[in-house]
């Protein structure tokens, strides 16, 4: 009690109390009760509380003479505000205590104007602080660190409390925002006056939650509206909505949420009012976006920003719950709700339809060289890009079971995982999108008139997608088994492209190249293996391996298959024959030409069907004599001296350079091969 009011209890009074009445004294019925000393000092006490009321809450009038008038509170001297709470607090006491006597008239009257203007000063206090903090929010942090605080508060007295609060609240301007709101908003409601602060603190606080959307890019759209948007401008829609989405539900209606919890304490049923006309118009606008942009039309390149939508809202919705907990909110959670499931039923379309995309490709132009088809790049990129969305993916598919009418055994699609779990499920879907995929390359095989043509098609093909398999996550979905067994399908087609393409070549050696045969029949097997050898080449120049690894593995693979045989019968039986001037000699390639040429295969760069020169390797015999540095300059010391000969010389040293420098595929002039023809004569 101040010491003010104190003083009033001993020194005046505002009426003289009456004399006590004995009970004996007759009364009339409804007559005031006889006061019994103890009732004077009460009356007294709460005329002091309405004496010092009046003292502090006129100099505080917003109405009155005072320069106070202009001055907020709350602001201006802390302990004066929270004098002025405890003198209102106080005046209620007093007009309840007189209220329950059936005290004078004069003394309501008296006590309800000066009521009357306490919550006019208090209501502008709570309009002021609410304006003055309009970018007030609350995360997470702070909320906990003023939870933690004020659980420590919790067990202090009321006037320690308050104490320690104004000292706290010193060093969180958060804090000490939210004390004040509370303090007068408590005071106001007890007082009577709850319906004009909240009327005030619904239309500030809402009007800033109204206004961050707004900000945030979030805007009131209607069906037909995002129907006839380009995709383009609904994508950037999309990833503004994400964001603000994010800061909505963590920041703006989360702090929004405390805020009226700690303000409205005093009353749940108040606090729970104040929330939802703040925030359910705002979040009933926000969660309708989703569901405007699942009814939209559905193309496989939505897929990912549908996918967005619904991990963000899915992420949310243990916070979507908690902070629209209350009934009054359920439109809310709804909303929210609903949006997961039409997302997720969008995104299942979208699903089908792009199976049924690939299953219904229709192009047949043949890729040139039988090299990675555009479907398959556009496939196999597509679904890596699906499996950084895995767990969304898993949630969407759990209740949406995999049936298909497929001749192949269930173990080409089938999940590695063993269990019934959502992961297992999605990764079945993954292995059978890429089975309709492969599927469909086969059918494209058909494309090639070639069939070791078609068989190199389908190992770039396959290769790709087992190296995009590999490096992504697929690899955990569709497991190592799968891995290895696609692996081993490559190899098989890469072999059976060796084998078609090249078997003509292989067959024209003898089986035994060291076995004695007639020089016709040596010549004859030379003839056909340079006739095969270069129709191969020929024919296979333009073709192509993306992958360098697995262009590597053929090359090596075809020089071991076609170099050893060759050369062991090259080296029996190239001596019988020798290149005369405007003659073809049987013997056109060396070994080491033929590795030359296998190495110039597959990079796509040449022309199917050119008639590309092989007169640089079209003598072993003469690649062996001139070919080597160390013969020519023997040949150089043994000519003499003129002008024939110095010719000769520098024709010697230029096929030296030229064996020396050249690069895989060079060739001689034939006018070259002919000299050389004459010098060795």
């Amino acid at each position: 009690m101040p010491r003010k009011g104190m003083r009033s209890i001993f020194f005046s009074s505002s009426k003289p109390s009456s004399p006590p009445r004995s009970h004996a004294s007759s009364s009339t019925p409804g007559s005031t009760p006889p006061l019994t000393p103890r009732h004077t000092f009460s009356v007294t006490m709460m005329e002091a509380n309405i004496e010092y009321a009046e003292s502090l809450i006129t100099m505080w009038d917003v109405d009155g003479p005072t320069y106070n008038k202009l001055l907020p509170l709350f602001t201006s001297d802390r302990k004066e505000a929270k004098e002025f709470l405890k003198s209102v607090k106080d005046l209620q006491a007093a007009m309840n205590f007189f209220v329950s006597q059936n005290s004078s008239a004069e003394k309501m009257v008296r006590a309800q104007k000066l009521m009357q203007t306490a919550m006019k000063r208090l209501e502008r206090e709570f309009y002021q602080i609410l304006t003055a903090n309009r970018n007030f929010q609350l995360d997470a942090e702070s909320v906990l660190s003023r939870s933690s605080r004020a659980s420590t508060r919790s067990s202090a007295s009321d006037d320690d409390a308050s104490d320690d609060e104004i000292q706290i609240a010193g060093n969180s301007v958060s804090e000490l925002v939210m004390a004040d709101l509370r303090s007068i908003a408590e005071c106001m409601i007890s007082a009577g006056y709850g319906k004009e602060c909240v009327k005030i603190y619904k239309i500030i606080r809402k009007s800033i939650v109204d206004e961050s959307l707004y900000h945030l890019g979030v805007e009131k759209l209607s069906s037909s509206q995002v129907q006839k948007m380009d995709w383009d401008l609904v994508e950037a829609k999309i990833r503004s909505w994400l964001k603000a989405t994010t800061f909505a539900v963590k920041t703006l209606f989360y702090g929004e949420r405390i805020l009226c919890d700690d303000v409205f304490s005093v009353s749940e049923k108040i606090a729970e009012s104040s929330f939802t006309e703040i925030s359910k118009d705002a979040a009933l606008m926000l969660f309708d976006f989703p569901d405007l942009v699942a009814k939209g039309k559905k193309t496989p390149e939505k897929m990912f920003k549908v996918l967005d939508l619904y991990d963000t809202v899915s992420e949310l919705w243990p916070e979507i719950e908690s902070i629209f907990s209350f009934e009054s909110t359920s439109a809310v959670r709804s909303a929210a709700a609903n949006s997961l499931v039409k997302l997720g039923d969008a995104i299942r379309l979208l699903l089908s339809d792009f199976e049924t995309a690939i299953q219904k490709d229709t192009s047949k132009t043949p890729v040139p060289g039988g090299g990675v088809h555009p479907l398959t790049r556009y496939v196999m990129n597509y679904i890596v890009f699906l499996s950084d969305y895995t767990g969304v993916l898993s949630d969407i598919v759990a209740d949406w079971p995999l049936s298909v009418h497929s001749p192949l055994p269930e173990s080409y699609f089938s999940s590695p995982i063993a269990d019934e779990s959502s992961a297992a499920a999605i990764s079945e879907r993954f292995a059978w999108i890429v089975l309709v995929l492969l599927c469909k390359l086969d059918s494209k095989v058909d494309l090639y008139k070639d069939v070791s043509l078609s068989y190199l098609f389908l190992a770039n093909n396959l290769n790709y997608v087992v190296s995009k398999v590999r490096n992504s996550k697929l690899k955990l979905l569709l497991g190592d088994d799968w891995l290895a067994k696609h692996e081993m399908k490559v190899s098989q087609y890469a072999a059976n492209y060796e084998r078609m393409g090249w078997s003509k070549a292989m067959a024209s050696l003898p089986t035994d190249p060291t076995i004695s045969i007639s020089i016709d029949t040596v010549e004859e097997h030379f003839k056909s293996f340079n006739s095969a050898f270069e129709e191969a080449y020929r024919r296979q120049v333009s073709w192509i391996i993306t992958d360098p690894k697995l262009r590597d593995e053929v090359k090596v693979s075809l020089a071991k298959k076609l170099v050893p045989a060759y050369r062991a019968f090259y080296e029996k039986y190239q001596g019988m024959f020798r290149r005369k001037v405007g003659v073809d000699s049987a013997v056109r390639f060396a070994p080491d030409d033929l590795d030359n040429y296998l190495s110039d295969l597959f990079y796509g760069a040449g022309v199917a069907g050119s008639s590309t020169s092989f007169s640089s390797a079209a003598s072993a015999r003469d690649r062996a004599v001139v070919g080597d540095s160390n013969l020519g300059l023997k040949l150089m010391k043994l000519l003499p001296r003129n002008s024939f000969s110095e010719n000769i010389r520098e024709l010697v040293l230029g096929i030296d350079m030229m064996n020396t420098e050249s690069a895989v595929g060079d060739t001689f002039p034939d006018e070259v091969i002919i000299q050389s023809d004459m010098l060795h004569a």
